[in-house]
């Protein structure tokens, strides 16, 4: 399989509701960078639906598919949080955290049922989430002289990358993501340019 130059994630919330047999399933959708933002956006939809009965969440955050986090919030085991992640799995995103909030309805679904209710909340949530493609990005770091700043920054422009980190002093230093596509074009624009430190950043 080539390297993939792309990823796919979201950049917008959206929200969509499942109903069976009294019981309401809400899920919410949202981008999410860090495992921070996933905290705060799992407590404010708490302080949303103080009185759900549950609220179900999975994650999927970066590149290497091992940064992902279910919860079935007492629900049986297996039957809300592996739902929810498969339904993000097949549509192979990451950056992004599904929330279902449960409000209980009085009628046991049972285990075919709640799996199937959290799957298809989660899938209709993500139905109207716009899904956006964005290029992966290998971070380097650029040392320059200040007097280099516009010709580095048009570069830094034209190659759409992208400024992670930025220390500005006589001597400037950027870390920038560039993106895996451009990779080998961008190096050598940037090594042709006199007196600039390209180095790869260890993350």
């Amino acid at each position: 399989m080539s390297d993939p130059e792309f990823f796919y994630t979201i950049d917008k919330t959206a929200t969509a509701e499942f109903k069976d047999r009294g019981s309401k399933f809400i899920a919410y959708t949202f981008p999410i960078q860090s495992v921070e933002d996933f905290k705060k956006n799992l407590e404010a939809i708490k302080k949303e639906h103080p009185k759900a009965t549950h609220h179900c969440f999975a994650y999927r955050l970066g590149l290497d598919n091992n940064t992902f986090r279910v919860s079935d919030d007492g629900e049986p085991s297996g039957t809300a949080g592996k739902p929810i992640l498969g339904q993000i799995d097949s549509k192979k995103l990451t950056n992004i955290l599904v929330v279902v909030v449960r409000y209980f309805g009085g009628t046991l679904l049972g285990v075919p049922g709640l799996i199937n209710a959290y799957k298809s909340a989660a899938s209709l949530a993500l139905q109207v989430t716009p899904i956006i493609q964005k290029p992966i990005e290998v971070a380097y770091t650029l040392q320059f002289d200040y007097t280099q700043m516009n010709e580095i920054m048009m570069l830094v422009k034209q190659l759409n990358c992208q400024v992670l980190e930025k220390e500005m002093n006589l001597f400037c230093r950027i870390v920038v993501g560039i993106p895996k596509g451009r990779l080998e074009e961008a190096l050598y624009k940037f090594s042709e340019i006199r007196n600039v430190e390209v180095m790869k950043k260890n993350l």
